[in-house]
């Protein structure tokens, strides 16, 4: 009698009381941890998906984890049968985009200027011994996003990238989205979401390969939600409005120069040297925050006439539109679906995640799986093919409804994979945001999108989309696809960029104050934008 134990899509039979850690660790499965299994360190967490009846109940320790999620060193198997499904939050499977593409040529500074350089064996930071040594001098640049997290070290004299790691953001138990997160905070006593962040970030840091006490700089890219939690900052304020965090409050009364932020890396418990400062880009206005900030750096459209949008699609959608000019900003809450949470069977990009899909006749539905394995779920370049399939054949009207009078299309029988109405409905409401945010900045800069010279879709999503189905399905603008432009994660690239040139960081923190940020729950507009935005039609570019 045996129970029987998928994690991450390695399963096998134990027997109770066998822990779903020690289950991990039987299937091959690194589940982080640094208490030994006794509970305490909070960091070998596994989302339960199917079969929490055949687990013991919650101990003290995970009292502070929402439904679904338990601590694998305390969830032990209590039953004789059954099926327990679930996934851990450090995921190394996990399709991460992290570096960019496509960018415009001289964004990436030739020759490196530093704050941190070498004179000797001395190293100084802004001109000011903190070390003798030898050895490398490296620096950090570190994506902090809602959903996953990127570290990049770079060699601060040459500017060679010598190592990368990235993972899921661990912080999944305190909602999927900014807002979600920020309650959590608030309800939670402990910075529990710092402490698993910082835990997750610091493994990750030793996992590079590198000499960590030679790592004398951090840059971190981050929204406001992000980078605070990080930092270890009250949150409160940004999920109210007008949902500005400390620090824009403190640069809106006169109190501080910059929305950027530093500190002593080591006082966040991260490994590097003693002397190691940590910087924080500076937020931009409202939920518009560091990350956004850094794909200004990797593109530059404040330095040139054309025309531009750069659009990172996710949890959190940022936009920004203009020029040397003039450059506005926004930010669009689409929430987690085109992620490929909150449906039935949707997934992030991970192994067994179906990512392309094409139809044909009565054939059953063509598709390509992450790893080339069983399909488990669809991830959100699946959905956006999907959608954009259902519409073509006409199995599915603009208004989202299956023309069969279904509830639901099969994706891959087999596995029991389909789409749901429901889905749709999810689909639909986070496409509306994007498109109301993208239609109220194109109103408020007076440009309409026909007259863009280039849009620039940022991110790991953005990178993956097939250009012909977003456009079709009206997630972005209909426009000729040599104006579009998929850059890949250009926060990660901004970050470097800010980490090997002091100039740059400079530059940033002037441009920044100048940028017109854009409040689109305050327009009348926005409602009218978002009922457009559901329906799965081609944007109207011509329309300012």
């Amino acid at each position: 009698m045996a129970v029987t134990v998928a994690l991450n899509a390695h399963a096998g039979a134990f027997s109770a009381p066998t822990s779903l850690f020690e289950a991990g660790e039987a299937l091959g499965l690194p589940i982080p941890s640094s208490c030994r299994k006794q509970g305490r360190c909070r960091e070998c967490l596994v989302e339960v998906t199917e079969g929490m009846e055949c687990l013991t109940a919650r101990s003290e320790p995970e009292s502070h984890l929402g439904q679904g999620f338990r601590l694998s060193c305390c969830a032990r198997i209590a039953t004789e049968t059954g099926h327990v499904r679930g996934l851990t939050l450090r995921r190394s499977s996990m399709q991460v985009e992290d570096s960019a593409l496509n960018l415009p040529p001289g964004v990436f500074p030739e020759v490196p200027d530093p704050a941190v350089t070498r004179v000797g064996d001395r190293i100084l930071l802004d001109g000011r011994e903190i070390d003798r040594a030898h050895g490398p001098v490296l620096g950090l640049a570190i994506d902090l996003g809602t959903t996953t997290l990127v570290v990049r070290a770079l060699d601060l004299e040459t500017g060679r990238k010598v190592a990368s790691h990235s993972c899921e953001n661990p912080q999944r138990f305190g909602g999927t989205d900014v807002m979600s997160r920020i309650q959590y905070e608030t309800e939670h006593p402990g910075r529990l979401l710092q402490r698993a962040l910082i835990a997750s970030l610091a493994r990750g840091i030793r996992e590079l390969g590198v000499d960590t006490t030679c790592i004398y700089e951090i840059v971190v890219a981050g929204n406001p939600t992000m980078r605070d939690l990080f930092l270890g900052l009250d949150v409160r304020s940004i999920g109210q409005k007008p949902y500005w965090s400390e620090t824009e409050i403190a640069f809106r009364a006169g109190q501080c120069a910059t929305t950027a932020v530093t500190r002593r890396a080591r006082e966040l418990g991260l490994p590097c040297h003693p002397e190691a400062r940590l910087y924080a880009l500076p937020v931009v206005g409202g939920h518009v925050g560091g990350d956004a900030a850094a794909c200004l750096l990797a593109v530059r459209p404040d330095l040139d006439d054309a025309r531009v949008a750069i659009m990172d699609i996710g949890t959190n959608t940022e936009l920004f539109m203009g020029n040397r000019h003039r450059l506005l900003a926004a930010s669009c809450p689409a929430g987690p679906a085109f992620e490929g949470r909150s449906l039935r069977h949707g997934m992030p990009g991970l192994r067994g995640a179906i990512e392309k899909v094409a139809l044909s006749g009565d054939d059953p539905p063509a598709i390509r799986v992450i790893g080339s394995t069983a399909p488990e779920g669809i991830c959100g370049s699946g959905l956006i093919d999907l959608l954009s399939e259902l519409l073509r054949t006409g199995r599915m009207n603009a208004f989202g409804r299956f023309e069969d009078g279904n509830p639901s299309f099969p994706v891959h029988a087999a596995s029991g994979i389909e789409l749901w109405e429901s889905d749709i409905n999810e689909l639909a409401q986070a496409k509306g945001a994007n498109v109301a945010g993208l239609l109220t900045v194109a109103k408020a800069c007076g440009l309409p999108l026909a007259d863009l010279d280039r849009f620039y879709l940022a991110g790991g999503f953005g990178r993956h989309l097939d250009i012909a189905a977003a456009r079709r399905i009206g997630l972005i603008p209909n426009l000729p696809a040599e104006k579009i432009i998929q850059i890949g994660n250009a926060a990660i690239e901004g970050a470097g960029i800010a980490l090997l040139s002091v100039s740059r960081r400079k530059q940033l923190e002037q441009l920044v104050p100048r940028i017109q940020h854009v409040e689109l729950e305050t327009d009348p507009g926005f409602f009218d934008h978002f009922v457009q935005g559901c329906q799965f039609r081609e944007i109207d570019s011509d329309t300012p």
